[in-house]
């Protein structure tokens, strides 16, 4: 397994890293069972409509996302590799059974790594131009993603 210090940096990531006082094994189980995905993968006011999760490389990945307004946008893809409690990498290039999705937008490389009884955080995302980097800057990544990771660290503290 890589150290997330060992990722070389790419151009195209945007990387999000924090501290947080849980175990790799609750980080984990926050990013790969749906019930726990659903209470905070999205930032507030939004939700989780749905979260299927097929955990194995090539598995699927479903999270369906639901804005204020009621609105769904469905966010399928496919775990590349599945290290539990230490990292999990998916993508959006895929859908079920490797078929190429219509507009690819990123690459995920979650690592969770221990810290006496804390836990480094990284998210990084890795994107597939420099178009659809700047699209999830001007998205808010830095904002949505830090919200979501203090939903994540005040769930991981319920487990």
């Amino acid at each position: 397994m890589t150290h997330p210090a060992q990722i070389p940096d790419h151009p195209l990531d945007l990387v999000l890293t924090r501290t947080i006082a849980a175990s790799p094994h609750d980080l984990f189980r926050c990013w790969t069972e749906p019930e726990l995905i659903r209470q905070w993968f999205v930032p507030k006011p939004w939700s989780v409509a749905r979260a299927e999760v097929d955990l194995r490389p090539g598995g699927q990945s479903l999270i369906v996302m639901r804005d204020p307004d009621g609105n769904e946008m469905p966010n399928p893809g496919v775990y590349l590799e599945v290290v539990p409690d230490r990292r999990l990498v998916f993508t959006d290039a895929y859908t079920a059974g490797w078929v190429p999705s219509k507009k690819p937008f990123m690459t995920g490389i979650i690592s969770f790594e221990p810290e006496g009884e804390h836990t480094r955080y990284t998210a990084r995302v890795r994107h597939w131009t420099a178009e659809t980097k700047a699209e999830h800057e001007k998205m808010g990544f830095e904002t949505g993603w830090g919200i979501c990771a203090d939903q994540l660290a005040a769930l991981a503290k319920t487990l």
